[in-house]
């Protein structure tokens, strides 16, 4: 007699939820090519999609910054003002 034990299966939302971390202004900004300062600027703006955490700590989901990347290279490509911390 063999006891088997079975296996949970996950949903298709579920497993990508699990692969995809949050990641830090710093990491966001360096997939960015941008500079920490434009990413909160972007958050205090709204223009960008944001987690909060704990009330003060921001975080990024990788895909929505894949998104948000390509919007941006299309917006630049197409001569759209870029929004940039400058004294």
């Amino acid at each position: 007699m063999s006891s088997q034990v079975p296996q949970l299966a996950l949903s298709q939302p579920a497993r990508a939820l699990d692969r995809e971390l949050p990641v830090t202004v710093k990491e966001a900004a360096h997939f960015l090519g941008v500079s920490t300062q434009t990413v909160y600027l972007w958050v205090e703006r709204k223009q960008i999609p944001h987690l909060r955490v704990m009330g003060r700590n921001i975080r990024f989901l990788k895909s929505d910054l894949e998104t948000f990347r390509a919007q941006f290279k299309q917006d630049v490509e197409n001569g759209a003002r870029v929004v940039s911390m400058t004294a």
